[in-house]
């Protein structure tokens, strides 16, 4: 049985990045583990029907209960929430609270995280780039907690209290690519004279995708990892961009995922589509 431990700093954040891959694997017999660092209670209620005071007051409990039900419409076999805040962007008030994931000491947040992929034995870990586009200061920290837990869970000279060592072999980031924005905006224009993501590629700038990436082919997984974050009722407007693009649209036009890949101890990749490429789960 292959395994995989993906690490996300928000509610959402499992269904916006890589959920059509996660879904796939895990329909495949791949035991998936969710790690989600903070509740996301400094985020914006950006569904109109839902911007009301009952619900921004119960923005942490409905956030709980949205990642659970979008786990298990993408498969997730154990989601594990570490319990950290929010930590909001820089320079607003969450960013200073003192239980904000970004004020947790560093040491502490990745013996836990260590000490899960210890126990779960992941082949792959999935964690985030550098996050150019959008430096909230949570996804910078999982980006660096991902790399660091990576090489230090494989250490028995780190953390020996976290269990026993496990080099996981592969470390990936999944990647929003303006290729894929391109790809499904031409579709758009081709299909019906307008697309919902002109608005997007016109704020595009002048950072390249990255050059190696690896395609996962999710055909027949894009509608659950669309419903999965519908789940997020609280975080995403139904009637945005993104859902305007019908499935069998993105289906046609760029029926992938696209991942970077951060470390590996089984070599580069071949290009297979496949972030178990390499690896032997026995």
């Amino acid at each position: 049985m292959h395994r995989l431990l993906a690490l996300h700093a928000h509610p959402d954040d499992e269904s916006s990045k890589g959920a059509g891959t996660v879904a796939r694997y895990a329909a495949g017999g791949a035991r998936c583990v969710l790690v989600t660092a903070t509740g996301g209670e400094a985020g914006d209620v950006l569904n109109p029907a839902l911007d009301r005071p009952d619900v921004r007051e119960r923005l942490a409990e409905l956030r709980r209960a949205e990642l659970e039900n979008a786990a298990r419409i993408i498969g997730y076999q154990r989601v594990e929430l570490l319990g950290y805040r929010d930590s909001g962007m820089p320079g607003t008030s969450p960013n200073g609270h003192p239980a904000a994931f970004v004020n947790a000491p560093y040491e502490e947040v990745l013996e836990r995280v260590v000490g899960l992929v210890r126990a779960e034995r992941p082949h792959v870990v999935l964690g985030y780039d550098e996050h150019v586009r959008y430096p909230h200061p949570d996804h910078l920290l999982v980006h660096r907690v991902a790399i660091d837990a990576f090489e230090a869970a494989a250490d028995p000279a780190r953390f020996p209290a976290a269990g026993a060592p496990w080099e996981a072999a592969k470390l990936y980031a999944p990647v929003r690519t303006w290729a894929r924005l391109d790809a499904l905006h031409r579709a758009m224009l081709e299909r019906t004279g307008e697309s919902p993501l002109a608005d997007w590629l016109e704020r595009r700038g002048d950072e390249p995708d990255p050059l190696r990436l690896t395609r996962i082919d999710v055909a027949g997984y894009v509608a659950t990892g669309r419903a999965a974050l519908a789940a997020h009722r609280t975080q995403v407007d139904p009637s945005g961009p993104w859902f305007q693009v019908p499935v069998e649209v993105v289906e046609a036009a760029y029926p992938y995922e696209d991942f970077s890949l951060l470390a590996s101890r089984v070599g580069p990749d071949a290009g297979r589509g496949d972030l178990f490429e390499g690896v032997d789960p026995g």
